[in-house]
């Protein structure tokens, strides 16, 4: 599943950033980024993926599913960034702001119930 296929810690990058790095130490599963053909873009096509990528955690036992989209304002400014979805878009599918350390990048999570 391209986007969440392993826990956080599998992704060192994430770590190392100032923006993105742990909010804490809870294990969480993330969805690092997507790619949509572009005669695919504008139908719905990064909520269906996040869809899955949630029911492919929650099938493997995850319990907290995290991302990293673009505000909304800064995707016009910054389109080449959107690679990490934009945050409307996770917060229709439930997600929720737990920290954000820049102007334009929040850390989200969705929490599944066992």
């Amino acid at each position: 599943m391209p986007g969440v296929r392993s826990p956080r810690e599998d992704y060192p990058v994430l770590g190392r950033s100032p923006t993105l790095k742990p909010v804490d130490n809870r294990p969480v599963w993330s969805i690092i980024c997507f790619f949509v053909s572009k005669s695919y873009r504008r139908m719905g096509m990064t909520e269906i993926l996040i869809t899955a990528a949630i029911d492919y955690a929650k099938a493997i036992g995850a319990q907290i599913v995290e991302a990293y989209p673009l505000l909304a304002e800064a995707s016009k400014e910054f389109p080449f960034e959107r690679y990490m979805g934009v945050l409307p878009t996770f917060e229709r599918l439930g997600f929720k702001e737990v920290l954000c350390r820049s102007k334009r990048r929040p850390i989200l999570r969705f929490f599944i119930e066992q």
